[in-house]
């Protein structure tokens, strides 16, 4: 398995009959003993290189947290990635391109529009949840790079323009229909779909924000417990008014 580790180490990921060469046994025999080469594979830890256009992603998504798209240095960028300017260019041909992968990448829409169209049933009871946990695993660890984000979409300059369009063509408009639907079908209480929305996030996201303070004072909750107990009170609180 020396080749294999050898090709791990370097980044690499060698065939079956180079391995099978290297150790000196028939390619028959090293089938026999690993099944396929991916098990072979985790046998040496090796792990599969991060692709270019997320390592480019996670760079610039720290970059703009810090200055702001306004300031972002697609070389800057490059550098930080580990990548040519080329590359940049060649996935990302501009400041607008990339802040729509950063929408794509990281915000909790498709993520939410996958929950509300693959769910089986529903009902609130099922949905919500679900688009909770979604939106609190979008936003766990980045929270404030991600509000940089809405800052800067805010701002509403001509890069962010794209980015703006994607983020309302799927997850957050489905959301919102999903929602009034279920008031429709008297399934919620009536109110502005988009205040339901907001009173569903806004704790999640300000949880995320004031966990690492509310762990000083000896918070231990887990976070996926914290969100059940949200949608829980979520779903209290939106249960229809049924003595009208």
């Amino acid at each position: 398995m020396e080749v294999a580790r050898n090709a791990a180490a370097n980044g690499g990921q060698p065939t079956m009959e180079e391995i099978a060469a290297s150790a000196g046994i028939s390619l028959r025999t090293l089938y026999r003993m690993f099944g396929r080469r991916e098990a072979l594979l985790r046998e040496v830890d090796w792990q599969p290189p991060t692709p270019a256009r997320e390592r480019i992603l996670e760079a610039a998504l720290e970059l703009v947290g810090r200055h702001g798209l306004a300031e972002l240095s697609m070389d800057e960028v490059a550098a930080n990635a580990g990548v040519s300017r080329g590359t940049v260019y060649r996935l990302f041909p501009g400041k607008s391109a990339v802040f729509r992968g950063l929408i794509e990448a990281y915000s909790p829409w498709e993520a939410v529009a996958d929950v509300i169209e693959q769910a089986p049933d529903r009902s609130p009871q099922h949905v919500v949840p679900a688009v909770a946990g979604a939106i609190a695993r979008a936003t766990s660890g980045r929270i404030g790079l991600l509000l940089r984000m809405v800052f800067e979409m805010v701002k509403g300059e001509p890069d962010t323009a794209e980015g703006i369009s994607h983020a309302m063509g799927r997850g957050l408009p489905d959301l919102i229909l999903y929602l009034s639907e279920q008031m429709a079908a008297g399934q919620l209480r009536k109110m502005h779909p988009v205040l339901a929305l907001q009173l569903l996030a806004g704790p999640i996201v300000a949880h995320t924000l004031t966990r690492p303070l509310a762990t000083l004072l000896g918070f231990k909750m887990r976070e996926d417990e914290v969100v059940d107990q949200i949608a829980a009170a979520w779903l209290r609180a939106m249960a229809p008014d049924k003595t009208g």
